[in-house]
């Protein structure tokens, strides 16, 4: 498994994110920040889990995130 997490708030918007992985990651069109799909939320970060395919297109999304707000971890 592999947990992906976002401190939210100090997104900007650049959408590289969305551009790694349209599945997990898209733009509100709220407030314009990128909303990590089936996270849940815990003072501030967002956090989901999800299978291992999904780990080299999370971490290019974290890898190319200008805030560096994106972190993923892979666990047992």
């Amino acid at each position: 498994m592999v947990r992906i997490t976002q401190l939210r708030a100090k997104c900007i918007g650049c959408n590289a994110c969305v551009e790694a992985d349209k599945y997990r990651w898209r733009v509100s069109k709220k407030d314009g920040k990128c909303t990590l799909i089936g996270a849940t939320e815990k003072k501030g970060w967002y956090s989901v889990l999800v299978e291992d395919d999904e780990f080299e297109a999370n971490l290019t999304a974290s890898k190319h995130c200008p805030v560096n707000i994106i972190k993923i971890e892979k666990v047992s």
